[in-house]
């Protein structure tokens, strides 16, 4: 399994937040907001949206202009679960699950090994040293 934590900090990593939203007490917002404002380049996924933060937001992952380094997934579990069957499907094998987002299913789903996880960790709180260029 590969070091997710350190993926954050390579320049061409790319996350792809699944439940980003523009609804600013949602975690969704948060995180998205909170990663982009890290120099981190963010890819909204929601099928609700059209755009997040002002940024366009695409409806699924097979959707993406360019595949996800990572797959930060921020909705709830029962919605998790055909994610991550999504995710193996495209060939997007990296997923960083949020607290409230898995629950015994999604575990289980997870112990196919078709997919390196980080489950019910914050990417909010990971160490990160990249940031947005001054200007």
């Amino acid at each position: 399994m590969q070091d997710i934590v350190a993926l954050l900090d390579r320049p061409e990593t790319v996350v792809a937040v699944v439940g980003a939203t523009d609804r600013e007490e949602k975690f969704g917002s948060i995180i998205y907001r909170d990663l982009r404002a890290k120099g981190v380049k963010v890819r909204a996924v929601n099928p609700y949206r059209d755009s997040v933060a002002g940024d366009p937001c695409w409806r699924s992952l097979a959707d993406l202009p360019e595949p996800p380094t990572i797959v930060n997934i921020v909705v709830p579990p029962a919605r998790t679960l055909a994610v991550l069957d999504d995710c193996a499907r495209l060939g997007f094998t990296t997923v960083w699950i949020q607290p409230g987002a898995a629950d015994e299913a999604v575990r289980n789903r997870l112990e196919r090994g078709d997919l390196d996880a980080l489950v019910d960790a914050c990417i909010m709180v990971a160490p990160l040293t990249r940031r947005p260029a001054a200007g």
